[in-house]
């Protein structure tokens, strides 16, 4: 049986009315905003079902848009996010999409845009007390609860790559507490999500870039 904690009882230290609609949507934003590698310009939030119908009633607007920003639940500029993003200089846009029965009920979709004109995009649903699933990365299926650190590599689905990535977190002495992989449409490349217990670093994440067949990585720091 799982142990509760806390967390699971009262929910997260937040800024506002609802744990699913403005904590859950935070953090939703900020894995969002670890996909940048440059300075963000302008950011599309496409909304989903719940989150379409009262996001400007219970915040979720306001926390999307401070999780961009990098705060954390609790952080009381959540309140003028809108003010804190135009003065970063970040445009910012909110869509009410059509209900999409594929999608959780409070779902969005987030499209960022960097200054040196990449794009990336995620999609990710607040399934409740102020916990999150994120479901696309990029327009690939994923599955990531962003409970824990974790590095998620885009690679060339073939032989012994998925060896060299798990020997590297050996070589730093992390351990890996739960790794999936996603196939691509194409069949030729696959997500690899690789959730882990403690930190990551940077000499570890160029270990991993540097890897034949590895087409890119990032490293999810939620804790």
């Amino acid at each position: 049986m799982r142990e509760l904690s806390v967390f699971d009882i009262i929910g997260p230290i937040m800024i506002g009315p609802s744990s699913s609609h403005t904590a859950g949507a935070l953090k939703i934003a900020r894995i969002a905003k670890m996909l940048a590698k440059t300075k963000i310009v302008s950011v599309r939030f496409q909304l989903y079902g719940s989150f379409a119908k009262t996001y400007r009633g219970h915040g979720t607007d306001r926390a999307l848009v401070g999780g961009i920003l990098g705060y954390a639940t609790d952080d009381y500029r959540i309140r003028d996010s809108f003010d804190w993003a135009k003065k970063a200089g970040i445009e910012i846009v909110f869509e009410e999409m059509d209900a999409d029965i594929a999608a959780h009920p409070n779902t969005v979709d987030i499209t960022i845009t960097e200054e040196n004109g990449e794009v990336s995009s995620l999609r990710g649903s607040s399934v409740g007390g102020g916990e999150i699933e994120i479901v696309r990365i990029n327009g690939c299926d994923i599955r990531f609860s962003g409970k824990n650190n974790a590095v998620i590599v885009r690679q060339n689905d073939k032989p012994g790559v998925i060896a060299s990535i798990t020997k590297i977190f050996e070589v730093f002495n992390v351990n890996i507490s739960y790794m999936s992989v996603f196939c691509e449409e194409n069949d030729e490349t696959a997500f690899s999500v690789l959730e882990i217990d403690g930190e990551f670093n940077d000499l570890g994440m160029e270990a991993i870039c540097r890897q034949p067949n590895i087409l890119s990585a990032i490293y999810i720091k939620v804790k």
